[in-house]
């Protein structure tokens, strides 16, 4: 019970028109590892290290020691070493990673009986959404939903065949409470009815492996349309065709990253340097990082620390 390690993978959520209901995970990979300690100390390497290092107001660490507080439990103090594969705040689920780190933290060391729906309802109800948490913890592709206050109900699938992506990533962050602030209250019957039936189809193509599908599905009217001002990237990569090398784009999250679905039988790096120019042309700024679909997450290996 002195040593704790945990790995979990960034996700993208939204997924263009399944807004706050879906969310994939990427191969790109939160790291952490706790010992118990005289008082609490970070050392951070990867992405924000400023962020990741500082004690002070650390949302691991207070997701940690709230967790265990609320089950009237103490919380040793721990020294963490975090490498943090994916950048903060800019729409890859580093807060829902964070949650279910210190959560993770507060199951280990306060010895919680905690299955993952109970993991995933506290992360989801500190998250607000339970989206970013279920394929944070699960991996894959997962549907989720709150039920009651604490309860997350999820479905999780692997996609069939060969999904490589590729995230357009810009200099600065976007809070989601900004993204949030730009949505509209109200919405017709006609926006609301397309975005049901392009999520639905866009999970089946998704399921079914089914390319063409997809490329199709990706139409959003809840969300994208009102945060493109905010994310620039997205109106400037969302006119590819198939042909060129992405199958669909959308918005990564609340934004302002874009994830890009590619075609499998093309040139990844030709597809990459078409991308690349096209920002160029726009005057825009953004790095370019090949990933794929993770099909596990960090259930994966809190259950090997379990063993």
């Amino acid at each position: 019970m002195t040593e704790f390690t945990l790995s979990l993978p960034a996700t993208s959520a939204n997924l263009g028109p399944a807004f706050d209901a879906a969310a994939l995970a990427l191969g790109l990979d939160l790291r952490v590892r706790a010992t118990r300690a005289k008082r609490y100390s970070i050392n951070a390497t990867g992405h924000d290290p400023e962020i990741c290092g500082a004690v002070e107001n650390h949302l691991i660490l207070k997701t940690y020691e709230d967790v265990l507080a609320a089950e009237k439990k103490s919380a040793p103090a721990l020294a963490l070493n975090i490498h943090n594969g994916f950048p903060i705040g800019k729409g890859m689920g580093s807060s829902a990673a964070a949650r279910l780190a210190g959560i993770a933290l507060a199951v280990h060391f306060g010895r919680l009986r905690w299955n993952s729906a109970h993991i995933i309802g506290e992360a989801s109800k500190r998250e607000h959404h339970p989206d970013n948490a279920a394929a944070c913890w699960m991996g894959g592709v997962t549907v989720a939903r709150m039920f009651g206050e604490s309860e997350a109900h999820v479905a999780r699938f692997v996609p069939k065949g060969k999904w490589p992506l590729m995230l357009a990533i810009p200099q600065e962050p976007l809070s989601t409470e900004k993204a949030r602030e730009v949505l509209p209250r109200e919405y017709s019957r006609a926006d609301a009815v397309a975005n049901i039936q392009n999520s639905m189809l866009l999970l089946a193509a998704l399921f079914q492996g089914d390319q063409k599908l997809l490329s199709s599905s990706l139409e959003d009217r809840i969300h994208q349309p009102y945060r493109a001002e905010l994310c620039p990237l997205l109106p400037a990569l969302d006119t590819f065709d198939p042909e060129d090398g992405v199958l669909g784009v959308a918005l990564s999250g609340a934004g302002p990253s874009v994830l890009m679905f590619l075609n499998p039988k093309t040139s990844i790096e030709k597809t990459k340097a078409r991308v690349e120019s096209r920002l160029k042309n726009r005057g825009l700024k953004a790095e370019l990082v090949l990933t794929s679909i993770a099909k596990r997450g960090g259930e994966a290996s809190f259950q090997r620390r379990a063993r």
